[in-house]
């Protein structure tokens, strides 16, 4: 099992029929995933789609994660927690500098910036990460629409995993949020199962 560092991410390939573990090993992190077609970097991950054919915003076991084009790109398999948000951007610098005016400006670690560093490899760009699939993210509503992010409900080894239903490429994150890990930002584990040997990769 591969250990992401609070704050940080990682970019990776996914072949069709691979598998992706993520597990919060201290329980209460989000992790961020994005992904784009690696036969297109045009194709990619879309909260619209996947909301629209789930007709539902809270996805688990057998929901298909679709692109921008209508394609399934990720089929979850297992699910632990049963509670992920797929609504909200990725963290980034703005989202701080926004929200949090008491912070003054200063750097903080970003969602946004980690996806587009592991993802730059693979010719993708800050401007082509859209809304993310937020792992272990809990974000609800109010009737008025209001909108309320609470600790993760995930405990420690919970685990998530889905199956490439085409070939991509990944970014994922620890989430650099404190507001969204209830206070804490703390590590993530992730696993790749390779489909035609079922080794475990990087």
């Amino acid at each position: 099992m591969n250990r992401l560092d609070a704050q940080t991410g990682v970019g990776f390939e996914l072949r069709r029929g691979d598998r992706l573990l993520v597990v919060d090993p201290s329980g209460g992190q989000v992790s961020d995933l994005y992904a784009v077609s690696a036969a297109d970097g045009r194709e990619h991950l879309s909260s619209g789609r996947s909301i629209d054919y789930a007709n539902k915003i809270y996805l688990s076991v057998g929901d298909m994660l679709y692109s921008n084009r209508s394609r399934p790109m990720l089929t979850i398999e297992e699910d632990d927690c049963g509670r992920h948000d797929f609504t909200l951007t990725p963290c980034s610098q703005q989202t701080f500098d926004i929200l949090y005016p008491d912070f003054h400006g200063a750097r903080h670690p970003n969602c946004l910036d980690n996806l587009a560093l592991s993802l730059a490899p693979y010719g993708v760009t800050t401007d082509q990460i859209g809304t993310s699939f937020n792992i272990f993210m809990d974000v609800w509503a109010e009737t008025t629409g209001a909108l309320h992010i609470d600790p993760p409900r995930s405990k420690a080894g919970d685990r998530f995993v889905v199956v490439a239903e085409m070939d991509l490429y990944v970014g994922l994150t620890a989430c650099s949020a404190e507001k969204s890990n209830g206070g804490i930002c703390k590590p993530i584990d992730y696993e790749i199962v390779a489909v035609d040997t079922g080794a475990e990769g990087e």
